[in-house]
């Protein structure tokens, strides 16, 4: 005997299985995915290894090799004829830190009653959340990198370095806290001193860039002196030969550097902060920090190559979600498990106030 029921194609049913609400997740996860992307700097700008398990990886390191004019009929396989090169070898290790989460909690009675798609834009907000922590770590780690004097690469006595722009030399910076006032003009010559600096310690051209904060990346455009008055004697002033744009506001490369903005350049005292990775292995700043944090009073940007400085990922960006019945609501979790930390110190320049 019919009843009148019918049986309804459920969207969100995967075939063969049961939840009918299987589906109804997806849009949620791609769009954390697309906005952790577009809200990173750094994720292109350094070197990433990807291993599948373990709690570490191991970045090998080596020195460099002599030469030597040879005598006739000196043996060169004989040690004592100073022919050989005893090429050195280090390491640098490279730990997980504890897993990143970003979550929330989406009550189903506010979910129903809302008028419009609350899980995008809760989406988005995680998606945000761990991208500013990522590209913000990695700023820490990049100017770790440039104060590294004590880890330098094995038979290479060189060294990135403080910047003071104003002064356009490598002397200590100003008392932190006190930081000088820098033109645009001071920045462009800043620019070139890295440049210099950077080829002395044999750095490839290939790779280099620079990170600013919004304030001193539009100095470079406007040529803005210490009162931020508009000048035109700017990185895109036609004899400097800048490729910039006042229509844009863009300055893509000073010096063979590309420049980028970034407002997760840090600016305050974090010296005494936990950062809250659990590893002290990755503990950049040794004695003048707690993990990744330090004191960036002076920090203005930095000029680097991406072979400064490693991240190791064992967990990439994944997310999960679950409705729980006993709380009526379903809660939204982004998540990875990545370590940063200092590869090659000599590539890397802070420019500082």
């Amino acid at each position: 005997m019919a009843n009148g029921n019918t049986s309804p194609s459920r969207v969100g049913l995967i075939e063969g299985g049961s939840d009918n609400d299987a589906l109804f997740l997806k849009k949620f996860s791609g769009e954390i995915l697309q906005t952790f992307d577009e809200s990173n700097v750094f994720k292109a700008l350094h070197t990433i290894r990807t291993i599948e398990s373990g709690k570490s990886a191991q970045f090998p390191v080596t020195g460099i090799a002599s030469a030597n004019y040879h005598t006739p009929g000196e043996n060169i396989a004989d040690g004592g004829n100073s022919y050989l090169s005893d090429i050195a070898k280090t390491e640098k290790i490279i730990t997980i830190d504890k897993m990143l989460v970003a979550s929330t909690f989406l009550a189903n009675i506010d979910d129903v009653k809302n008028h419009y798609d609350i899980r995008s834009v809760y989406a988005n907000e995680l998606g945000k959340a761990l991208a500013v922590r990522f590209d913000t770590a990695l700023a820490k780690v990049f100017v770790a990198a440039a104060r590294d004097t004590a880890n330098l690469p094995v038979q290479v006595n060189k060294a990135g370095g403080q910047l003071d722009v104003a002064n356009n030399d490598f002397s200590a910076p100003d008392t932190p806290g006190t930081v000088a006032a820098t033109t645009g003009a001071d920045l462009v010559a800043a620019f070139f001193t890295a440049a210099q600096k950077l080829d002395e310690n044999d750095v490839p051209s290939d790779g280099r860039f620079c990170v600013l904060r919004p304030q001193e990346y539009y100095k470079l455009v406007t040529g803005a002196d210490s009162s931020n008055s508009f000048s035109l004697v700017s990185a895109i002033n036609s004899d400097i030969g800048g490729q910039g744009s006042l229509a844009s506001g863009s300055i893509p490369q000073i010096a063979g550097i590309n420049i980028y903005k970034s407002n997760h350049i840090p600016s305050t005292d974090l010296s005494a902060v936990s950062s809250g990775d659990g590893s002290s292995a990755n503990d950049v700043f040794k004695a003048g920090g707690v993990g990744y944090n330090g004191d960036f009073r002076n920090s203005l940007g930095i000029v680097s190559h991406s072979a400064a400085v490693g991240t190791v990922k064992l967990l990439d960006l994944a997310t999960e979600s679950e409705y729980q019945i006993e709380r009526q609501g379903t809660l939204f979790v982004a998540k990875y498990a990545m370590g940063h930390g200092v590869l090659r110190p000599e590539c890397a320049i802070e420019l500082v106030a």
